[in-house]
């Protein structure tokens, strides 16, 4: 994956409504929700849902199709992937502190410095 692609999808994730959007996605597959949802679920005006899912959309972390007169939108998980994958190997050269940070559960064992 070239850096410049994974720079504009860390760029359009570094904003607080646009993390929620990809949260509020990633569990609803394939499916998506439609906008409509998406500002009810987020709670906020489809001028700002649509100008975040533009940014989503350009880093190619969202897809959006239309079905009759309702446009529902669902995260790219293999780009996602990509992502955290270039991330994972090409950044971090697949170093074992930091993979295992990725494992299941790691989370809840973390501890604090």
């Amino acid at each position: 994956m070239e850096q410049s692609r994974v720079l504009a999808a860390l760029s359009a994730l570094a904003n607080e409504t646009r993390l929620e959007l990809v949260r509020a996605l990633i569990g609803r597959g394939p499916a998506g929700m439609s906008a409509g949802d998406i500002a009810g679920t987020l709670g906020i005006s489809a001028s700002r849902l649509s100008f975040h899912l533009q940014q989503l959309e350009m880093a190619g972390l969202v897809t959006g199709r239309r079905e009759s007169r309702h446009v529902f939108y669902a995260v790219d998980t293999a780009q996602v992937g990509r992502v955290i994958g270039y991330l994972l190997n090409d950044c971090c050269r697949s170093h074992p502190e930091v993979s295992a940070c990725c494992a299941p559960g790691a989370s809840s064992r973390a501890k604090a410095p």
